[in-house]
């Protein structure tokens, strides 16, 4: 059965490590016959939520920006792929900024499976611990989530460092069996 794959890669570098293993995932599932779509958030304009509390009584953000397009997809996503490089052990300051802003419609972003993307310079087991907790913080908010896994690229800080490992086929095969 095709699905409807989102991918949001927070990767400041268009080539970076994580944004590579996104390709490689995008690739996959378009191999398996899914509606596959990747969002790098460098490309869009996402300002920081000012706490106005506009969204509790309207259920929409008063910030007029790209994030209103990028929760209508996420709405209609069965599988969505959340990619991050770990900066000081923790995700990137994009997609913070996105998760919070994610107030205005999170609710509606119902019984979705969740993947994440992570690459980090350190390469140890608990690399991915802090990073791994705001996505589960977020995850812990939403209605019936299911969290289908996670591949963690670590070792690798310079751009391109990713190519030639095997992460990339983890990556390719996690898409195609997502």
């Amino acid at each position: 059965m095709s699905k409807n794959v989102l991918i949001i890669s927070s990767s400041p570098r268009q080539g970076g490590n994580s944004d590579i293993l996104c390709d490689e995932f995008l690739r996959g599932a378009r191999e398996s016959g899914h509606n596959a779509e990747k969002i790098s958030l460098k490309d869009k304009k996402i300002n920081y939520c000012n706490a106005c509390g506009f969204c509790y009584s309207s259920g929409t953000c008063a910030i007029n920006d790209d994030m209103a397009e990028i929760i209508e997809k996420m709405k209609k996503a069965d599988t969505i792929v959340f990619a991050s490089p770990i900066y000081f052990y923790a995700i990137s300051g994009q997609m913070k900024t996105f998760i919070d802003r994610l107030c205005s419609g999170y609710t509606q972003i119902k019984n979705k499976e969740f993947y994440y993307i992570l690459t980090a310079a350190d390469n140890a087991s608990d690399t991915i611990h802090n990073a791994l907790g705001e996505f589960q913080g977020l995850m812990a908010c939403m209605e019936n989530p299911v969290e289908k896994g996670y591949i963690f690229g670590g070792g690798v800080w310079k751009k391109g460092e990713i190519i030639g490992t095997q992460y990339l086929q983890r990556a390719y095969e996690m898409g195609k069996n997502c």
